[in-house]
């Protein structure tokens, strides 16, 4: 029994150290398994010396999610593009990762020492930041060593490389036109990678030209293939506008811009689970913009240019028609005049039409019957006019000239339409002049209040002495001095107030945008989006450029922002009124979630009020 004792206390000093051991693995283990889980957010730079004139990529990377990220102030830079947001998933030996990286591509300026602050992330509710970098720009380009390669963006996906995969192209069909010549200009997407998700950023102001899109019947986006330089994309056209320049000289079409949510796909693991879901791939945040067209806009020639041109551009036929030419005098006969073609339909003005003084003339009803293709405006405008002969008599209604100016030839064009000879017989000199056919009761009857039946006996008549000289004769007879004297100060006061063409269409505006704000509503109504908003985008257009006295060539929200702030209105209520323009611009041609229909509807109604209680 004793000599046992020796090996007992052995066997447990042995056991007492394998579970110290044991607890100093775990210990390590449990260390090893913090430090490798700690969520990092790090930041690091393509290049930290470059040349002036060159660019280079900084990346933000967390190992983990996040949100409100804050990147840090790139002013000694210009930033090409950014933040474009890349999310990476990732197994390996059943072990799920994921990491995203917020990158930018900037250009350097001019020479020295720069440094880039930290970024900053929140995590769980704590803010994690990234060290600073210090970029040196040198005088010119700088060489790249082969022992000092450049380094790549995340997975091997350089910018140049989903440049070249994504992009959108403006496509013109002419360069050089005359002022008012229509041109078709499409913005197509070009395409080799998959797209998860899209938004608009900004469209063309199209400044200097009058412009009218070409609406696509599908409302989808029709995908084609095309090769272009050599390679093969999938092409969709993104939008289609006709536009028409408003003045000579070189007119810029501005970018295009969205941003894509592409999806790349990840180098590949080796991991067997990896490759049966069919291996990891990374959702890139891509800002894709065109780039900008000039227009070179020829002004119309002077030489040749008829008495009767008005500004037709295009190519044109006119013709004329009377629904009758013999009738008699104080009758009604309509006369027609119908230009027909394709151009600047949309912009013709009102013909210069003479009749025969003998002929009371109305102004015509214009009607538009006007279709957008792929090649351009086409249809016709007709212009009807009601015609009254007061006197008997034969009258000539003389031809109606009507000039273009044809932008294939580079000349003018003259036409009229052939004369009419109307023949008026006498008519009723007096057209309310009451017949009786009998003298019978009922016949008086029918007449109602113009004549009534002759009524018998006491009719009940005073002489009126008493009224003579009472207070009530004077006051008659002075109402009608005073009913004269008030419609005199009345009239002045119309006068005055109608001798101002811009205060009457001030004071007006607030009518015509409530009509085109009942015209959403009944869209609204009827489920009709797109023109939902575009009649709220018209109406809050036309009310600020007849309220601020803005021609229609200068409307757009630069302009309606300096006239809003030249008369002290609330910055706030300038925001509000460009969001919700911006808002109605975008929604014509993409879904928006940030209001429904009803709050946009409001909201206009909301601005529209306050503005005509600010500016009186």
């Amino acid at each position: 029994m004793e000599k046992d004792v020796p090996q007992k206390i052995g066997k447990l000093v042995v056991l007492k150290e394998m579970k110290i051991r044991y607890y100093i693995i775990a210990c390590l283990l449990l260390c090893a398994n913090l430090a490798f889980a700690q969520v990092k957010l790090t930041a690091s730079a393509s290049r930290t010396q470059v040349g002036t004139g060159e660019t280079f990529e900084v990346s933000f990377s967390l190992n983990g999610n996040g949100s409100r990220f804050a990147a840090p102030d790139f002013s000694d830079f210009q930033v090409l593009s950014g933040p474009n947001v890349s999310s990476s998933y990732s197994s390996v030996n059943g072990r799920t990762s994921v990491s995203n990286t917020y990158s930018y591509y900037l250009t350097t300026v001019k020479e020295g020492t720069y440094t880039i602050g930290p970024a900053s992330i929140t995590v769980d509710d704590k803010r994690l930041s990234t060290a600073p970098i210090t970029i040196k720009v040198v005088k010119g380009q700088l060489q790249q060593h082969n022992n000092q390669p450049q380094q790549a963006p995340e997975n091997n996906v350089s910018a140049a490389d989903l440049a070249k995969s994504i992009f959108i192209k403006t496509a013109v069909d002419k360069t050089n036109v005359y002022q008012g010549e229509q041109i078709t200009v499409s913005f197509k997407l070009y395409t080799r990678v998959g797209i998860v998700d899209s938004r608009l950023d900004k469209m063309p102001d199209l400044n200097g030209f009058w412009s009218e899109d070409i609406k696509n019947p599908s409302q989808q986006a029709q995908w084609t293939t095309e090769t272009y330089k050599g390679l093969k994309y999938n092409v969709a056209e993104v939008k289609k506008t006709i536009l028409f320049a408003e003045h000579s000289g070189n007119i810029k079409i501005d970018p295009f811009e969205m941003t894509f949510i592409v999806r790349l796909q990840a180098p590949s693991s080796g991991d067997l689970i990896d490759q049966f879901f069919g291996g990891s791939y990374k959702d890139v945040n891509y800002n894709v913009k065109s780039l900008p067209v000039v227009i070179r806009v020829k002004p119309l020639p002077e030489a040749g240019k008829p008495a009767s041109f008005t500004g037709a551009v295009g190519k044109f036929n006119v013709n004329a028609s009377v629904d009758r030419s013999v009738l008699k005098s104080n009758e009604s006969l309509n006369y027609k005049v119908t230009v027909s073609g394709s151009g600047n339909l949309k912009l013709l003005q009102t013909l210069n039409a003479e009749f025969p003084p003998d002929i009371e003339k109305y102004d015509p009803t214009i009607k538009d019957t006007v279709t957008q293709t792929a090649y351009g405006l086409s249809g016709s405008k007709v212009y009807n006019y009601l015609l009254i002969p007061r006197h008997q008599g034969e009258f000539v209604i003389d031809p109606v000239e009507f000039s273009y100016f044809n932008p294939a030839t580079g000349k003018y064009a003259m036409l009229s339409t052939k004369p009419f000879t109307i023949k008026v017989e006498k008519g009723i000199a007096e057209r309310n002049v009451t017949a009786f056919s009998s003298a019978e009761k009922q016949d008086v009857k029918v007449l109602d209040n113009d004549i009534r039946y002759i009524k018998t006996g006491d009719a009940g008549l005073s002489d009126g002495n008493g009224f003579f000289g009472s207070a009530g004769h004077i006051l008659m007879l002075l109402v009608g001095p005073l009913a004269c004297v008030a419609a005199f100060i009345y009239r002045n006061r119309n006068r005055r107030n109608n001798s101002d063409v811009v205060k009457v269409k001030s004071r007006q505006a607030g009518k015509v945008a409530a009509k085109h704000l009942a015209n959403a509503e009944t869209q609204l109504k009827a489920q009709k989006r797109s023109e939902f908003y575009e009649a709220i985008f018209k109406g809050l257009y036309g009310y600020l450029g007849d309220k601020l006295n803005l021609l229609a060539a200068d409307l757009n929200k630069e302009t309606i922002v300096a006239a809003l702030q030249l008369r002290q209105l609330n910055e706030q209520l300038i925001g509000e009124l460009i969001e919700t323009l911006d808002l109605c611009e975008m929604a014509r041609y993409a879904p928006v979630t940030q209001l429904s229909e009803q709050e946009v509807l409001e909201k206009a109604k909301r601005i529209i009020n306050t503005i005509e209680n600010e500016i009186k």
